[in-house]
């Protein structure tokens, strides 16, 4: 079958009444710069080998098989392993404000594939995605969750069920922006729940999380906590994006 072409001139008027917009910088594309705005994906970080085993911290040489980084030695988190895509910094901090809280969604098909190449090896025998839940108070404020729509997006690529029904958040905890890794453990102790309804779901089962950005795994990791302790053999993580910055080791 013949693929439908659209019309340059076509093109042109709805570029006019509907213009694209950069998803890095969030400006207006014209035509013309089109070639510009491709230009600075090439300074997005993606994330990949070497890294720590537990968490995925990547380092800048390779450490050897099955090497953790400074703080999964020190604070072995509750899921098993955990990778990120892209290095949340500078550049791609749009990205993912402007998905989380501005509500701008036409990137997530791009969000996913690489949170499938990131987690690739993960995916392989998982028996489904859970999405990190928000609570129902900024559920309503958001309108939606970020996490979710990156679960649904992963599983159509991946073919892997995505769950939304079974883990939930009972606690509607303050935000973790600019709490320390001790604090943030602190925060969200006790914070999730699995529903009754659902329990025997993810019994022997290996669950994969998906969130959007990983800063100290807290959230993962209680997460994980209450996924094994509802039954489940395996958690691991992916996320589209994590903070790479020198690990302290908290006492």
């Amino acid at each position: 079958m013949a693929r439908l072409k659209v019309p340059t001139s076509l093109n042109r008027v709805l570029d006019t009444i509907l213009p694209p917009h950069s998803l890095i910088t969030g400006q207006t594309i014209a035509s013309v710069d089109r070639d510009a705005d491709t230009g600075l994906w090439q300074y997005l970080k993606f994330i990949d080998d070497p890294c720590c085993s537990t968490c995925g911290f990547p380092f800048e040489f390779e450490q050897g098989e099955d090497a953790n980084c400074l703080r999964c030695n020190a604070y072995t988190p509750h899921f098993d392993q955990a990778r990120a895509a892209i290095t949340y910094d500078d550049t791609s901090r749009k990205l993912i404000l402007d998905f989380k809280h501005g509500g701008r969604t036409d990137g997530v098909k791009f969000f996913a594939a690489q949170m499938l190449r990131a987690g690739r090896k993960i995916l392989e025998d998982a028996d489904m995605l859970i999405p990190v839940p928000l609570h129902q108070i900024r559920l309503r404020h958001r309108r939606f969750n970020q996490s979710a729509l990156l679960a649904r997006a992963l599983s159509q690529l991946c073919g892997i069920a995505y769950q939304t029904e079974i883990l939930y958040r009972n606690k509607n905890t303050p935000s973790q922006g600019g709490q320390t890794f001790l604090g943030r453990k602190r925060n969200v102790s006790g914070a999730f729940g699995i529903r009754p309804k659902q329990m025997g779901l993810v019994t022997g089962k290996h669950v994969v999380l998906i969130d959007d950005v990983y800063t100290t795994g807290s959230t993962l990791s209680a997460c994980a906590k209450t996924l094994k302790r509802a039954g489940a053999a395996r958690v691991d993580a992916v996320t589209f994006m994590r903070v790479v910055r020198p690990q302290e080791i908290p006492k």
